[in-house]
């Protein structure tokens, strides 16, 4: 009666094993798309900011041709209007006037060329950007894709062994599923494992001799006085079988 309870717990146990690693990776799927829309998101405001940059930098450029434009007239009206001055005073003035305008133009065309070169270097930038995100909205849609496939396996898989957990519950005697679900409940996987020389599987540490000997009787199910999980000494259940094509362990010379 002994050896049956701790085979269907060890069975029990290996169907709940298969259930963490599942859940684990329904929860973190999502999170492998979530980093990714995180990086769009941060790709796609650095396009933002670009785009800022190229409509300051567009409206700086009209209103420097603009500013070269009606500076210009005003000094091909002033270049006109040299003939009509009346006297040295007068001329001298509108010298000054025409070469303060011409100064200007002069620098406002340098501005016009270094804001050109920053229009072009920033379009390069936008251009690269946009390639970095058509490449993440290719790489999100595969990825939410395959999440889908893997989480409809996923889930059909938890149905099966959910099935199989009800169907090895019931060979347990419900005390002995309520301890195993009471244990599981507060320490982290596994609840039942083997004690193996002496030693506690879960939280490796020395059973007491007392206890070991107790185990070794197959009398009923201990528990490890340190972690509190459920033990069973390992040479009352068979190890599994090696898997097929696996090359069996010699033994090496002294």
């Amino acid at each position: 009666m002994y050896l049956k309870q701790i085979e269907q717990l060890v069975v029990l146990q290996k169907v709940d094993d298969e259930i963490v690693l599942l859940q684990e990776e329904l929860n973190k799927a999502p999170l492998q798309i979530a980093e990714l829309e995180k990086r769009r998101q941060e790709v796609d405001d650095s396009a933002a900011v670009i785009r800022d940059k190229l409509k300051y930098l567009g409206d700086q450029q009209k209103r420097l041709e603009t500013e070269i434009e009606t500076d210009s007239v005003r000094l091909k009206k002033s270049k006109s209007k040299m003939m009509m001055v009346g006297n040295t005073k007068e001329y001298h003035a509108m010298m000054r006037e025409m070469d303060n305008l011409e100064k200007q133009n002069r620098g406002r065309e340098e501005e016009k060329v270094t804001v050109a070169e920053e229009l072009a270097r920033q379009g390069l930038e936008l251009k690269s950007v946009e390639e970095r995100i058509a490449e993440l909205d290719t790489e999100l849609k595969a990825a939410r894709q395959s999440l889908d496939e893997r989480m409809a396996v996923a889930q059909a898989r938890l149905d099966e062994l959910d099935k199989r957990r009800t169907e090895a519950g019931t060979a347990v005697p419900k005390p002995i599923l309520q301890r195993y679900e009471f244990i599981r409940s507060r320490l982290k996987n596994p609840v039942i494992v083997p004690v193996e020389a002496g030693i506690c599987s879960g939280c490796h540490i020395s059973i007491p001799p007392q206890s070991f000997i107790e185990l070794q009787k197959g009398i009923q199910i201990l528990s490890c006085p340190n972690c509190q999980r459920l033990i069973y000494w390992s040479d009352h259940i068979a190890p599994e079988p090696a898997p097929e094509g696996a090359e069996p362990a010699t033994e090496t010379e002294e």
